[in-house]
């Protein structure tokens, strides 16, 4: 039988998900396809529209081996597995003459655990489970989560948090789960049998496809022991999000209240004399921590040095000794030894990564008014890592709508381990990169304006001026308006201000969940929706409720960010240009994504408005605006206004 050609597959699935077929994604298709039988690597920009999906998934079915597809967002995790993944296999079954498996798999802390649900969680003592009034009266949010939890045990077949609408506290998902270093294991735990974590490894070993996040993708690089299936190739979507990810996954904390629980779980399970080292070197780190001023510390502290020293041997010891202890009087001995275990390794760990001290880790402390000090520690850089443990072995395609940034894939290349294009050695990872563009006309439906004539943006103090253009675009637009704040300070700032200056009702990240909040958004014309980071990546509002995004400022990293600012301290030693590598690489990854949100469908139209003069004015400004799509560009404040309000007039006329 002949193989069934590239383009007669793609066809087929385009047509079962109600699609378009694009040019983008046919070069997308191609280039995966090439990139899958060579076994070599791929960086891949595809711009919102293209259809990228597809893209990555005909060609990963029709080669037959085992693929893993690592998203960023859940909302990309759910649309492969509840959409494209389902119609893309039945459409390709007649060619292919077999059905592809898929399967979802995620950490294991993202499962209900029935050990935890039934037997209760082994917690300090005044935070048990279901305590009997609770369950009785379910009074409390808590209450209500957990017995809401005991019901959906019953029901649900995947034991996914995620499967659970509407979903509950990270408090009360906590009572019901583990960690990985928790669990009991399957051959030990009385529910082993019947596992949802278990059941997912499971589903996952016998997938043609496993779709995971770029957490759990981070913990099988990190641990060493693999979580993920064997597999031939591996699909990275949202790969702008990589290293921010795998940083996260391998940055260490430690604060006080988590050595107090590490202390008071190890107690019952060891001889007095342990526990009390172990109490009292928990005592003198906790004094150290309330005289913790935020910041990066380029050398330990000798009385941090110090309790951190006494608080790894100390853990070290309780280790030792919560192996070689056997209490029947604990009940549910196991589970309470597993966690404690897990709670002291935590502390030992960090403790003496610190301790060990390394060229390649960044420590600081960080300040919360609620919760006080916490000690972290992130690697300086995840390049290494990423182009030992991601490219070996196996075919990698990194994919987005943002990875050129400046005008070139060296930028992103270079953050995850690999040498600039085309250029070969011994060990470094030889890679392509292709741009499909997008199917959308930037230069016609949208507009890039720069606010030429404010005052640059300075760190503190309100910005007069800058209100006063935000009302009249906004005024201009009709509402319409997304606004992408650089901290959740000035967002609050402005929905004030300008709550009392127009009729148009303005929404705030926060008041509500994201969700509600997008969906009012979308659902009213004249309401504009305020936030931060997040907005800036997870707005998907196509048509005439999002015709103007805003963007306050440049949104580089804050000057005291301990692990940027020691980055970009790196670079400079080593010859490179700091800011441009580090600063200016993070706020154009920013803008490019903040600015995608305003045209999602080949009808929208409408305008990006920077409130930045540096965009137009620095030196730095053409890497900004080159990273951005392609709109028609100006500084003209009365073109912008006009341009607005033709929109908006448009708008109306139609209806909308």
């Amino acid at each position: 039988m002949t193989k069934p050609s590239l383009p007669d597959l793609l066809h087929a699935a385009v047509s079962a998900v109600g699609g378009t077929e694009r040019p983008g994604q046919v070069a997308m298709a191609e280039a995966v396809a090439e990139a899958i039988d060579d076994n070599s690597h791929r960086l891949i920009q595809a711009g919102t529209g293209t259809g990228k999906s597809l893209g990555y998934l005909v060609p990963a079915l029709a080669h037959g081996e085992r693929v893993v597809v690592a998203t960023a967002t859940l909302a990309l995790q759910r649309q492969l597995v509840e959409r494209d993944l389902p119609r893309t296999v039945e459409a390709l079954h007649p060619q292919l003459r077999r059905r592809p498996q898929f399967a979802m798999l995620k950490g294991r802390s993202n499962y209900l655990c029935l050990h935890r649900l039934h037997e209760g969680a082994p917690q300090d003592e005044e935070e048990g489970l279901f305590d009997q009034f609770e369950a009785a009266t379910p009074t409390s949010k808590l209450g209500k989560d957990l017995l809401r939890l005991r019901d959906w045990a019953d029901e649900t077949e995947t034991g996914d948090r995620d499967d659970l609408t509407p979903g509950v506290s990270d408090k009360a998902w906590s009572q019901i789960s583990v960690s990985s270093r928790e669990c009991l294991g399957a051959t030990k735990c009385a529910y082993g049998a019947e596992c949802f974590a278990e059941a997912a490894r499971e589903r996952a070993k016998l997938a043609d496809v496993v779709v995971t996040n770029h957490a759990l993708l981070a913990i099988d690089a990190i641990e060493g022991a693999p979580v993920l299936p064997q597999h031939e190739v591996l699909i990275v979507d949202e790969a702008h999000e990589l290293v921010s990810r795998v940083t996260g996954v391998a940055t260490g904390e430690l604060t006080p209240g988590q050595v107090n629980r590490a202390v008071k779980r190890a107690a019952k399970l060891v001889d007095e004399k342990t526990a009390d080292s172990l109490q009292t070197a928990s005592e003198s780190f906790e004094r150290v921590m309330e005289l913790a001023l935020p910041g990066r510390l380029e050398e330990i502290p000798e009385d941090l040095g110090y309790a951190l020293m006494a608080l790894r041997d100390a853990a070290r010891n309780v280790i030792s000794a919560i192996g070689a202890t056997r209490d029947k009087s604990v009940h549910d001995e196991d589970a309470v030894r597993k966690q404690a275990l897990a709670a002291v390794e935590s502390v030992h760990g960090v403790a003496e990564r610190i301790t060990n001290g390394s060229e390649f880790d960044v420590v600081w402390y960080e300040r919360h008014d609620r919760f006080g000090a916490t000690l972290r520690v992130a690697p300086l850089s995840v390049s290494g890592l990423l182009r030992e443990k991601l490219f070996e072995d196996r075919s990698v395609v990194l994919t987005s709508a943002t990875l050129k940034l400046g005008g070139d894939f060296n930028g992103v290349a270079a953050s995850m381990g690999l040498a600039p294009e085309g250029v070969e050695g011994d060990d470094t990872p030889v890679w392509k990169g292709l741009d499909v563009g997008s199917p959308f006309d930037y230069p016609k439906q949208g507009i890039l304006y720069v606010a030429k004539h404010l005052a640059t943006p300075g760190r503190e103090g309100t910005r007069g001026d800058m209100m006063d253009e935000l009302a009249e675009l906004i005024e201009a637009a009709g509402g319409r308006t997304l606004g992408l704040f650089s901290s959740m300070r000035g967002a609050k700032a402005a929905a004030e201000e300008l709550r009392g200056r127009l009729d148009n009702p303005i929404l705030l990240q926060g008041e509500e969940t994201l969700g509600e909040l997008i969906k009012a958004f979308a659902a009213d014309p004249k309401t504009c929706l305020f936030g931060t980071l997040s907005l800036w990546q997870g707005v998907d509002v196509p048509g005439p409720s999002c015709q103007l995004v805003v963007m306050d400022r440049i949104p580089f990293p804050r000057p005291d960010d301990p692990l940027m600012s020691a980055r970009q301290k790196s670079v400079e030693e080593h010859g490179g240009n700091g800011f441009m590598a580090v600063a200016a690489t993070h706020a154009a990854l920013l803008m490019a994504q903040g600015a995608g949100r305003l045209v999602r469908a080949t009808g929208d139209r409408g305008v990006v408005a920077v409130l930045d003069p540096r965009l137009a004015t620095a030196r730095y400004g053409s890497f900004l605006r080159a990273t951005l799509p392609d709109f028609w560009y100006t500084t003209d404040r009365n073109q912008a206004r006009r341009s607005l309000a033709a929109i908006d007039a448009s708008a109306q006329a139609d209806g909308k």
